[in-house]
């Protein structure tokens, strides 16, 4: 075997092997091309006398594809015509019979996920989201029919209020702002100089919640604060609109936006869709176990609607199930109506729960882990409970401040962790002692002014 030496070309003058099998995609040559910036030009095109590439192509591809002028070759100068033939074949072959340790390979994983502001994309490693996700959790698609643990409620606390318009709440990667969702000073406050990489969000109907949200009569629940029924059909759409264009300024151009929707505002929501959104990408049915309220029919689903926000490609982690998620838009998830042991605590949280088991899928589609989902109606908290399940930063709006409270105490059971107030430093927990002892209080010198008057 004779020395090899390393020398520097113009990857315009190199010569693909004519026999070369290997092909590469135009995705894999993007690939290579996002690794080279990232690491350099880490491993030498080998080339023969004649500048025939004998491994190396996708390298030379992607180097021109970034406008490398010049790019580290090793010569070899010592193998036979047979020898060169056969090692072209080699070179690509036996890297394909290697194989992973999954267990170490997802603990790397994680491991690089974790490190505080990581100075490039995880993907330049060359694993889809999608991967990663089921490397790391162990599951494709969860199973959809059985009862999820993380719908599992909090007890509802009948104290004071903790939370009140203007507070922001940390909750571990998480963010809630207790405050409406159609200001745009809300969204500065909540997310600054951030923007979401999708957006799930399950807007009020604009219906009445009596009447339309079953309970059996068990389970009462207030009317929402906003689109509550009080709308018209020209309201409400202005209203849609009007959120949409906040959920599109702070989430990145390409970002797939899901919004929830009953069947009798699909004409609002169209409308306000094709006013703000580039592309209504497909219409989802969240088809549930069993049927709630309805006299003409009993409704046993519930729409979603998928926007585009822009034009640039958007993240797509299921393609026709090819990285093992196969997904259509026909969604199979249990209700709250569903029979179970949780069912009235899930109806007393919220009137419109969704299942955690369907948001984090949804966020495992269109999302990476460490990407910001943005909910502009963070309602009971299950896209917190997703996110965090998921390993997404969840940043939410409610105007409500029950469900602000109700969202973060049931996060805190979740992630076994303490919220804080992005102001006074303080734990959710200290200021609902605070908080409660001063409404005591205020209760005690109004029952003192009582007697004495």
């Amino acid at each position: 075997m004779a020395p090899s030496n390393i020398t520097q070309r113009d990857p315009s003058q190199l010569k693909p092997w004519p026999g070369n099998a290997r092909t590469h995609s135009k995705k894999q040559i993007k690939q290579i091309a996002r690794s080279i910036e990232t690491f350099g030009f880490t491993n030498p095109v080998l080339i023969d006398a004649e500048d025939n590439i004998l491994a190396g192509h996708g390298r030379m591809v992607a180097a021109q594809s970034i406008g490398m002028r010049s790019v580290p070759c090793m010569l070899i100068e010592y193998m036979s015509d047979e020898q060169k033939r056969a090692y072209v074949i080699a070179d690509n072959k036996l890297a394909l019979n290697a194989g992973w340790d999954e267990e170490i390979l997802a603990i790397e994983l994680q491991a690089l996920i974790d490190i505080p502001d990581l100075s490039f994309d995880i993907g330049v490693i060359g694993f889809e989201p999608s991967e990663i996700d089921i490397l790391i959790d162990g599951q494709s698609p969860e199973d959809r029919s059985a009862p999820d643990e993380d719908d599992k409620l909090p007890p509802l606390d009948k104290g004071a209020l903790v939370s009140r318009t203007g507070d922001l709440w940390i909750c571990g990667d998480h963010r809630i702002y207790c405050g409406d969702s159609l200001n745009a000073s809300t969204y500065e406050a909540l997310m600054g100089e951030d923007r979401a990489q999708m957006v799930f969000t399950d807007p009020p109907y604009n219906v009445p919640v009596k009447g339309h949200v079953s309970g059996l009569g068990r389970t009462k629940h207030d009317e929402f604060a906003m689109a509550s029924g009080e709308m018209s059909r020209a309201e409400f759409a202005w209203f849609l609109m009007s959120i949409f264009k906040h959920l599109n300024h702070y989430s990145s151009n390409g970002s797939i936006h899901f919004v929830c929707m009953d069947w009798r505002h699909m004409t609002e929501i169209l409308v306000a869709g094709e006013e703000q959104y580039t592309e209504l990408k497909n219409l989802i049915v969240w088809a549930k176990d069993n049927g709630g309220m309805g006299s003409f029919y009993r409704s046993r689903h519930e729409l979603i609607f998928a926007f585009k926000n822009g034009t640039a490609p958007h993240i797509n982690n299921f393609e026709l199930g090819q990285s093992g998620r196969y997904r259509t838009n026909v969604w199979e998830y249990r209700g709250v109506n569903s029979a179970g042991p949780d069912r009235m605590e899930a109806l007393a949280l919220h009137p419109t729960v969704k299942p955690v088991t369907m948001i984090a899928d949804t966020m495992r589609d269109c999302s990476a882990r460490g990407g910001i989902i943005l909910d502009a109606f963070g309602g009971s908290g299950s896209t917190l409970i997703a996110a965090e399940k998921t390993k997404r930063r969840a940043q939410l709006i409610e105007i409500d401040p029950i469900y602000v409270d109700r969202s973060i105490r049931r996060w805190q059971i979740c992630a076994h962790d303490d919220a804080f107030h992005a102001e006074t430093g303080q734990t959710f927990d200290e200021m609902a002692a605070q908080r409660q002892s001063s409404h005591h209080d205020a209760k005690s010198e109004d029952g003192l002014r009582e007697v004495t008057s």
